[in-house]
């Protein structure tokens, strides 16, 4: 059996899954989709933050070109505007945005996952995933 964490067995090793009722089943399964998501989303930000970097690193370089240019007036206009200036307000930044997520939402739809999963499925993962690979490896051997 596979608690919180660890890693899970073979399907040939794997114990069989906890009685569930359907409910419970489907309620177990929508949890770790959550989760799933939340973590996709965790993704999309980090994306979001590497993006914004990247873009504030040439508006950089961009600054120091119109310097050597001689257009001052918009390498002023990068330097006082563009680079110091948050992505959501003045002030929050991408990797703000990015921790605030992990932080709160992300830690604690983690959280509720866990204990979904100890107080329905003594900790096992993916539970209807295994039902239906047992299921179908059963089919797979029938005439």
């Amino acid at each position: 059996m596979t608690t919180d964490d660890t890693f899970p067995k073979s399907a040939a090793e794997s114990e069989p899954t906890p009685a569930l009722s359907e409910a419970e089943l489907e309620a177990l399964h929508e949890v770790e989709l959550g989760l799933e998501w939340a973590q996709r989303a965790q993704g999309s930000l980090l994306e979001f933050h590497h993006a914004t970097g990247h873009g504030m690193d040439h508006l950089s370089r961009a600054e120091e070109l119109l310097r050597a240019a001689g257009r001052d007036d918009l390498a002023a206009a990068i330097r006082a505007d563009l680079l110091p200036h948050g992505v959501v307000d003045e002030d929050r930044w991408s990797y703000d945005v990015l921790e605030n997520f992990q932080e709160s939402l992300l830690a604690e739809t983690r959280s509720l996952e866990r204990r979904v999963r100890r107080e329905l499925a003594d900790g096992e993962r993916h539970v209807r995933e295994r039902r239906q690979e047992r299921a179908w490896k059963r089919r797979a051997d029938e005439p």
